[in-house]
């Protein structure tokens, strides 16, 4: 058995995890059928899709525990010739089982939020032996994992040994989660903070979420902020263009608790009204109750 709180929190590494993922140019793909996969540490994956099957090129996340791993979204694509991802992940459990034998391994599918670029791959994962799959629906969150009293309050994950919290995080989406990874100290934030466009769908509680993220941060160790989109460059305030493929100077995904305030500030300033607003690493959007991914 693997001690997940001997090392609080477990060192891995981000280097070499944002760059150019997709077409380097019209007519010119870039491992187009690739999942990107991305070592932090021995028991902790980091997926990307490729940009040259999908613009939104989603972050995903692989965590391995004593009984079962749990993958966090499943990206924007259904089908597995365009997006193997079912593929990848039992590739990567077989060889994390390989190195870890089990007699039996589980895994739990879970998501950030309910829009289309998160839960697209989850009929993948359909009759796949000792799996979950956690709706996305309000409902079925609440339920999986036992956050009665919706927004407020914490939920946990014990995937064995390795215990994560569960962090209502309604305002980009209503059913919208965060989880915190007690083990690497990850803070997993969906796309209620990344280096991007933050769609704000209803402002008060996503004012809410980042207070509750604030007082939950102040009492844990945080080590990254990792959201699931890369959407700006290294240049404070510029960010590519909606639908951009290939971003050869696009900023690292690591935020840090900072722009959890920085995240606060801005909505105060902005007050709901109606437009776009960058912030260096982050623009924030005031669209209103649309938005579908």
């Amino acid at each position: 058995m693997i001690d997940y709180l001997a090392h609080t929190p477990a060192p891995g590494t981000l280097a070499g995890l944002a760059g150019p993922v997709g077409p380097a140019g019209p007519g010119r793909p870039d491992e187009p059928l690739h999942v990107h996969v991305h070592t932090y540490n021995e028991h902790t994956l980091v997926l990307r899709q490729n940009k040259s099957v999908h613009f939104e090129a989603p972050f995903l996340f692989l965590l391995f525990g004593n009984e079962r791993a749990l993958l966090l979204d499943t990206g924007a694509t259904a089908d597995p010739a365009l997006f193997p991802l079912r593929a990848t992940v039992d590739r990567e459990i077989a060889e994390w089982l390989a190195r870890h034998p089990r007699e039996e391994y589980g895994l739990l599918v879970a998501h950030t939020h309910g829009h289309g670029d998160h839960i697209a791959a989850d009929g993948q994962f359909e009759g796949r032996p000792h799996t979950t799959v956690v709706g996305p629906e309000l409902a079925a969150v609440t339920e999986a994992f036992g956050l009665d009293a919706w927004p407020e309050g914490l939920g946990t994950v014990d995937l064995g040994g390795r215990i994560i919290d569960v962090v209502p995080g309604p305002g980009h989406q209503d059913a919208a989660v965060v989880f915190h990874d007690r083990y690497t100290g990850l803070l997993l934030t969906g796309d209620s903070l990344y280096p991007g466009r933050l769609y704000v769908n209803d402002a008060d509680a996503y004012g809410r979420t980042v207070d509750r993220l604030l007082g939950f941060c102040g009492a844990r160790d945080v080590t990254h902020v990792l959201g699931c989109h890369i959407e700006m460059t290294t240049t404070p305030d510029v960010e590519y263009p909606r639908g951009t493929v290939h971003q050869p100077d696009e900023a690292p995904l690591a935020l840090t608790t900072a722009h959890l305030r920085t995240l606060r500030r801005a909505l105060d300033e902005t007050g709901g009204r109606p437009g776009s607003y960058p912030y260096g690493d982050f623009v924030l959007v005031h669209e209103g109750p649309t938005r579908t991914e």
